[in-house]
């Protein structure tokens, strides 16, 4: 998995939101992830939002995944 690969994945289900995604080890990676869906909800949801774009890819193709998230 790669960077970009993430991010387009992250991109594809939050199609508002700013993504930049850190990280060339393929299998640790960091994320911070700007979206105005954001707005009004606790960061555990916002972090939930963006695993979901993710799917089953978490925990087998990416190990780890640092979410900063913030509403735009």
């Amino acid at each position: 998995m790669t960077k970009e690969q993430i991010q387009t994945m992250i991109q594809t289900g939050l199609p508002d939101a700013q993504v930049t995604v850190y990280g060339d080890d393929g299998q640790h990676f960091e994320a911070e992830v700007i979206c105005a869906d954001f707005a009004g909800k606790p960061m555990l949801a916002q972090h939930r939002m963006v695993y979901a774009t993710l799917g089953e890819t978490m925990g087998r193709e990416i190990h780890a995944l640092r979410l900063r998230t913030r509403a735009s």
